[in-house]
């Protein structure tokens, strides 16, 4: 297939792989994904008992071999239309946590209003690596907005751009990051370093690329646009991170609330930048972190298709 219609098959597929997550959202369904980090865990875990310098190359071979079968499984599809758009669909809900993110976060909103905290914890700590044992509701709430923010970059609009850009392999490689730096944290020092380097090169656009949608879809769940971007410029020049404050910061500031702060790790506290202006978190506005999740997410799937074609057209000039 030529170049424009290679990224038109693209497009399809990006868009009914995100219907796909949209109607089958439960995560247990999708056994790509958990069959991958189950495989990489276990050998991550097997290989580290025997040769602990070997764990990180054992496990990027087993990265690098999901990247590879996305290259032969997009140069398979280039054989017809219908095959690439079907490859890419399939691959697009196997990898998308959109309808996943949204589900933990809804529940999280529902265990802070209740008074479940224990629940909430328990809750959280699928989703971020942060000790909650001691997190009161501000806590809670404060830790639940950072991480619907995180993981909307990381496993909703990182898959979609890196999609539209590389197709299959794209798709696989930016989930496949994902899953490494989460097994990483157990890990020693030096093996943390390298995978999250990686981690932030990946994500280095689709996270810039996550505030700026988080901008625009502020004023669509009541937020303020305004103070989405002034957060984002203002208050991401002290993060250690160059990714994660940046939508965290637009998430706070679209919410008009304050994260960040004081933050407990396994590995030890770190004392974070203060992001956003305004008053603490509560559950409310963990609800209002869900919707303008999905609300980003949305225009992340359309970005994502006018992306796919720009790039078809300019390989159609060329």
């Amino acid at each position: 297939m030529r170049g424009a219609t290679v990224s038109a098959a693209r497009a399809i597929g990006l868009v009914l792989g995100v219907a796909a997550d949209g109607a089958i959202g439960d995560p247990r369904s999708r056994p790509p994904v958990t069959a991958f980090a189950r495989a990489a865990s276990a050998m991550d875990a097997k290989v580290r008992s025997k040769h602990p310098a070997a764990g990180l190359l054992w496990t990027g071979g087993l990265a690098g071999s999901a990247v590879l079968a996305g290259f032969l499984a997009e140069r398979a599809g280039r054989r017809s239309p219908v095959l690439q758009a079907t490859t890419t669909a399939v691959t697009t809900w196997a990898v998308l946590g959109a309808a996943g993110l949204a589900a933990h976060g809804t529940s999280l909103a529902r265990d802070l209003e209740e008074g479940d905290l224990g629940t909430a914890r328990g809750t959280l700590s699928t989703l971020d690596p942060r000790v909650a044992d001691d997190l009161g509701v501000i806590g809670l709430s404060r830790a639940s907005v950072e991480t619907l923010a995180e993981n909307t970059a990381d496993v909703v609009i990182a898959p979609l751009v890196w999609g539209a850009l590389a197709g299959v392999p794209g798709l696989l490689g930016s989930r496949v990051i994902s899953l490494l730096r989460g097994l990483g944290r157990g890990r020693p020092e030096r093996y943390r370093w390298l995978v999250a380097r990686l981690d932030e090169i990946v994500h280095l656009v689709p996270t810039r690329v996550a505030a700026g949608l988080t901008v625009l879809a502020a004023p669509v769940v009541g937020g303020s646009a305004g103070g989405a971007w002034r957060a984002w410029r203002r208050d991401t020049t002290a993060h250690p991170s160059p990714n994660a404050g940046r939508v965290e910061a637009a998430f706070a500031g679209a919410l008009e609330i304050r994260v960040g702060g004081r933050t407990v790790y396994p590995h030890g506290v770190e004392e974070l930048p203060v992001l956003g202006i305004g008053r603490n978190p509560d559950a409310g506005h963990v609800t209002r972190a869900v919707e303008l999740s999905r609300v980003v997410g949305w225009l992340g799937a359309i970005s994502s298709v006018v992306l796919a074609v720009l790039v078809g057209l300019r390989r159609r000039k060329r």
